[in-house]
């Protein structure tokens, strides 16, 4: 009996120690710098958005955030990385609609659970895309691509940065309400399939404003039309798909961190306070708004809400397109 009544003693310390420690860990939390995953190659849109918030992020908790950018694989690479990392609060997912909620449907084996892997931290915002085509391209509007379509079909070439890829996605969900046939040439990323696009080997690419808006500028590409609902205040004279040719057309995406699973919750309250007082500054709304983002601010449940209705909204697409992934 003693020597039971000595193991629960010691059981029962050992969870008080474990418990202490834990609490202290996340009081004292963060004690050395974080690291943003980002399962993009740099210069795309979440590349851009994660350092901005990154930058902030690391200014609030007095602790420098690292980019750590792992393209590949349509982002499962990255996104693995922290399915796998210590719950800790110290490596954490900049994740997107692509990652989380297009990948599950498009892959029959992937190596992460976005909802039993990942608890959601805070969502940055949505961002919409634009369709921009090389300057010596001949269409002016999105009808202008639908009749040049129609009149070859497969003649028209278009980047993704990847199969199943948000670009690859809104140039699969445009094929279907347009009835048109186009070549589709995956490449590893956005910023890779913007410039294919600039060097002419792609004729046109759905990609994010962030990622296009400066060689848009340059007239190194030449913008045809926003796929949000409304006109992008980084591109205002750039019309919506609605307005130039396409009524009903509107795709757009959002990005946001995630924390492994079994994260503190204390650690996912910090966090998410202080991204929520980032997305509030004038400044940030104003530089999100430059890139085609609405800085959207909100509770980490509202986060798991919008990914569970995407889960269930892109597996449709994905099924409705007979998309697989490689």
């Amino acid at each position: 009996m003693k020597s039971i009544k000595n193991m629960r003693t010691l059981a029962i310390a050992a969870s008080l120690a474990l418990l202490t420690s834990s609490a202290l860990a996340q009081s004292d939390y963060p004690s050395r710098p974080l690291t943003f995953q980002i399962p993009q190659a740099v210069g795309g849109s979440t590349d851009l958005l994660a350092r901005t918030i990154g930058q902030k992020l690391g200014e609030a908790l007095g602790k420098s955030v690292i980019m750590d950018n792992k393209a590949g694989a349509n982002g499962i690479i990255g996104t693995e990385l922290v399915a796998k990392a210590a719950p800790d609060g110290y490596m954490l997912l900049v994740g997107g609609t692509g990652t989380m909620a297009i990948n599950p449907g498009l892959y029959p084996k992937i190596p992460y659970d976005p909802v039993k892997n990942f608890t959601p931290v805070g969502l940055f915002g949505y961002s919409t895309s634009v369709l921009v085509v090389h300057p010596s391209f001949p269409a002016k509007t999105i009808a202008d691509v639908i009749s040049m379509a129609k009149a070859k079909p497969g003649d028209i070439k278009y980047a993704s940065a990847g199969i199943g890829s948000s670009p690859h996605l809104s140039a699969e969900m445009f094929k279907l309400m347009a009835g048109v046939n186009l070549l589709h040439v995956p490449y590893k990323g956005s910023t890779p399939g913007v410039t294919a696009t600039i060097a002419g080997e792609t004729d046109m690419m759905f990609t994010g404003v962030a990622s296009a808006v400066g060689s848009i500028k340059t007239g190194r590409l030449r913008a045809l039309s926003i796929t949000g609902p409304r006109r992008s205040p980084a591109l205002p004279g750039v019309p919506t798909a609605s307005e130039s040719g396409l009524p009903g057309f509107e795709v757009d995406f959002w990005i946001g961190l995630f924390a492994p699973a079994g994260t503190p919750r204390a650690i996912v309250t910090r966090l998410n306070t202080e991204i929520n007082k980032i997305l509030l500054s004038e400044d940030i709304k104003e530089r999100f708004a430059v890139n085609g983002v609405e800085a959207i601010p909100g509770t980490p449940e509202h986060f798991g809400e919008i990914l569970a209705k995407d889960l269930d909204r892109w597996a449709k697409a994905v099924k409705a397109g007979n998309i697989k992934g490689e």
